[in-house]
């Protein structure tokens, strides 16, 4: 299977992690970004800081921090890294807070999934911390935005793409 470009199946078709050590370290870094639609009343209230559970976009950040550590723990065969950086940003427009999370590391696999992963929980958080205003909600658009580092080179989605905004 690994000859057919499943890097993650064994050649008798099992899942496996693949090898990394042969390759050299390099900086990386990854931006993912996602978007949680709600009601305006209810981005309003967050922007104004009246969600009465308190600081919505503070313990969402927080929570997308943790979230990239914890990638390893959350999806069975990604790697684990030292995470060097992790940034957590926010976006509030009339009926959405956008998310936007990069994650850097000096290692032999990237991080993308560190990003993406920080960016959901972190975009999670904000649904849970708002959901008793707002159950209609919807998170969505989570897409890898950019990409440094490593042997496949860089990547930046193409603008307008699907997802992300």
């Amino acid at each position: 299977m690994a000859e057919m470009g499943f890097t993650h199946l064994d050649s008798q078709g099992r899942a496996r992690m693949v090898d990394v050590t042969p390759k050299e370290p390099t900086h990386r870094r990854a931006v993912a970004r996602g978007r949680v639609y709600m009601k305006p009343d209810t981005a309003l209230a967050v922007a104004q800081g009246a969600i009465g559970k308190g600081d919505v976009l503070a313990v969402a950040r927080v929570a997308g921090i943790q979230a990239a550590k914890k990638t390893p723990d959350l999806v069975p065969l990604c790697h684990p890294l030292l995470v060097g950086s992790v940034l957590v940003n926010f976006r509030i427009e009339d009926d959405y807070v956008e998310v936007e999370t990069e994650v850097e590391t000096f290692e032999r696999t990237g991080v993308e999934m560190e990003a993406l992963t920080a960016c959901s929980v972190a975009a999670l958080t904000v649904y849970d911390m708002c959901k008793s205003r707002d159950k209609g909600m919807v998170v969505g658009d989570i897409c890898l935005l950019e990409k440094t580092g490593g042997k496949s080179g860089p990547y930046r989605r193409a603008a307008g793409a699907s997802g992300g905004g």
